[in-house]
């Protein structure tokens, strides 16, 4: 009986130990378990934060749209300065009269810009187009008469914008149509006596010229603001 007894002690005994050792493993394989988790859920973080660059980069990306929008605010604008460049044209000092309806009608829309009058200055485009459509070509010849169409194209263009726009772009327009209208003077001559006058605040501080069928100063780019504005720079015939 005491030997029953001792053995039962012994292997209660033996139990306890063996379950106390079994929950400390337990405890350390869930510690461990543990520790990986949590360093599986830092790297999951890290990755997750790492990949939020690619919103930012999507944003950089995005960013670059504007030159989207500044093709479009290009072809928008109604630019006064896409048919002009320089041109290498010796003077004429041919009286000639086929250039004089061009220069009245052109004469319409100066006056016109210097009351501010957008619907006069429309007028006078149109009645530009009509000049330069019974304008005889038949009379020039050789280099003279392509650089005519060239001249011609290039009014006629500028007349077309001054026709329809409002009295801000009528007057870019007017500025390049000055410098076609003065070379084709240049080119084949006039019969009238012309002024050659130079605004230092037009096309934005740059100056431009006009002509004028008188001496006294009358701005078509300042209008009524500064009428006065400018000077004489030459007189023709």
């Amino acid at each position: 009986m005491k030997k029953l007894k001792v053995t039962t002690g012994i292997l209660a005994i033996a139990f306890v130990m063996l379950t106390t050792m079994s929950c400390k493993d337990n405890k350390k394989e869930q510690t461990i378990v543990e520790e990986q988790q949590t360093e599986v859920s830092t790297n999951v973080e890290e990755t997750t934060h790492d990949n939020s660059d690619v919103h930012h980069d999507e944003e950089a990306t995005h960013d670059n749209s504007d030159g989207h929008h500044d093709e479009e605010a290009t072809q928008d604008q109604d630019s006064a300065d896409d048919t002009t460049h320089a041109r290498d044209i010796k003077m004429s000092t041919q009286k000639n009269a086929a250039t004089t309806p061009i220069i009245d009608a052109y004469f319409q829309i100066k006056n016109a810009l210097v009351t501010d009058s957008k619907e006069n200055a429309a007028k006078g485009g149109t009645a530009l187009l009509a000049a330069f459509s019974k304008f005889d070509m038949k009379t020039l010849t050789g280099e003279t008469h392509k650089e005519y169409m060239e001249i011609a194209e290039s009014a006629k263009e500028h007349a077309e914008h001054i026709v329809k726009s409002p009295i801000d772009h009528q007057r870019e327009h007017f500025e390049v149509l000055s410098t076609d209208i003065n070379d084709l003077i240049a080119l084949i001559g006039t019969e009238k006596t012309l002024y050659q006058d130079f605004c230092p605040m037009a096309s934005n501080g740059k100056g431009a010229i006009w002509l004028s069928e008188t001496s006294e100063i009358k701005n078509p780019y300042m209008g009524s603001k500064m009428p006065t504005c400018g000077n004489m720079q030459k007189q023709i015939n």
